[in-house]
């Protein structure tokens, strides 16, 4: 390993870049706006970032078109039904960010009046935000010079100053670095600049460094060692669990829905009602049906993989009558009902028990 500090001025060289390469994001101020005295809304820059952990630009930008055409400002998430805002986020997983989304907006309206503070430290102090987030805010959206360390900036700390040791134990000095680098002029562009550089030519697989605006100072591209950059301690194998949904539909075509609890995964979320979900190596939990009914196994099963697990559900499925009273759960009509307001392992039980539906006809 040859850890170097490089040479020149980088902070300006990535600048320079950015200001002809920055990607256009409907959250983002670009460089000439910014320039010119324009900073972003720091409600689009929150909202963004909360959306975009642990996922993809790609996957965010149209959850996030809908968010604010729904509730353009923070008061006006901040006064929304807890089940639409839910509703509106199914899809983009880890559910405890929704929920943290309503309480800091709800925060920011009781603590700062409806306006984000413009000081690092009241951004920390607010529910769902973290170092990172804290961090982003306050440089992005108020050009404050906080160092902001994502996984594409780890990528390029770690190459540029060839550090060999493996994340996550690299982070104190892949944030070192980092902070040495974060300019006072600026440090907003810098930010957004350094994850660009990440995401579209310090990639993970076959970095593009002949055109990399740090290629000259970046010391393991000097070494060839670029590609294994950073190195990642091995993860465990993921265990795999298991558990059965029961899904009632009326006479009438409603639904036998129920909100999990807020505590846990999936919590607040809508959901079929099911059983605890248990190690595959026990006998597969079945729990108590929600509603007196003739239950039917569905050929298939439903594979669905969260953070820390594997998950694989047996479906059960009935046809009540309008008289049926649920243990668990509400009925939800027809006209109410939105596949797309489920999490994807509900939507996914869903589909499937369409799809059997179909077939039988």
């Amino acid at each position: 390993m040859r850890e170097t500090s490089p040479p020149g001025d980088l902070p300006r060289i990535l600048l320079d870049w950015y200001d002809v390469h920055a990607r256009s994001m409907p959250w983002r101020t670009g460089p000439a706006e910014r320039k010119a005295g324009v900073l972003p809304d720091p409600y689009r820059v929150w909202l963004s970032e909360i959306m975009l952990q642990q996922t993809t630009v790609a996957t965010v930008r149209d959850y996030f078109a809908r968010f604010v055409a729904r509730w353009p400002t923070v008061a006006d998430l901040a006064a929304a039904e807890d089940a639409d805002v839910m509703g509106e986020w199914a899809g983009l997983g880890y559910y405890a960010r929704a929920r943290n989304l309503l309480k800091c907006a709800r925060a920011v309206v009781d603590r700062h009046g409806g306006a984000f503070p413009a000081d690092h430290d009241a951004l920390l102090a607010l529910p769902g935000i973290g170092p990172y987030t804290a961090a982003a805010v306050a440089s992005i959206a108020f050009d404050l010079p906080y160092t902001v360390l994502d996984g594409n900036v780890e990528r390029v700390m770690a190459r540029l100053h060839d550090i060999h040791t493996p994340l996550p134990a690299a982070k104190p000095a892949l944030m070192a670095r980092a902070a040495e680098l974060t300019p006072r002029d600026r440090p907003g562009d810098y930010a957004q600049a350094v994850m660009d550089l990440g995401a579209t030519i310090c990639t993970p697989k076959s970095p593009a460094c002949g055109i990399c605006p740090w290629r000259t100072p970046c010391a393991a591209r000097a070494e060839g060692t670029a590609p294994l950059l950073p190195m990642k301690t091995p993860k465990k194998p993921k265990p795999v669990r298991h558990g059965t949904l029961y899904l009632a539909q009326r006479t009438d075509g409603a639904w036998l829905l129920e909100t999990r609890p807020e505590k846990g995964l999936l919590g607040g979320m809508l959901g079929w009602p099911g059983s605890d979900w248990h190690d595959i190596d026990t006998d597969r939990p079945e729990g108590t049906p929600p509603v007196d009914a003739e239950w039917r196994d569905l050929n298939g099963e439903v594979r669905h993989t969260f953070t820390h697990f594997h998950l694989i559900l047996s479906i059960r499925t009935a046809t009540v009558g309008m008289d049926a009273a649920a243990e668990r759960g509400r009925f939800v009509t027809r006209s109410d009902f939105r596949p797309s307001d489920l999490p994807t392992v509900m939507r996914k039980a869903f589909d499937l028990s369409q799809a059997a539906a179909l077939q039988s006809l």
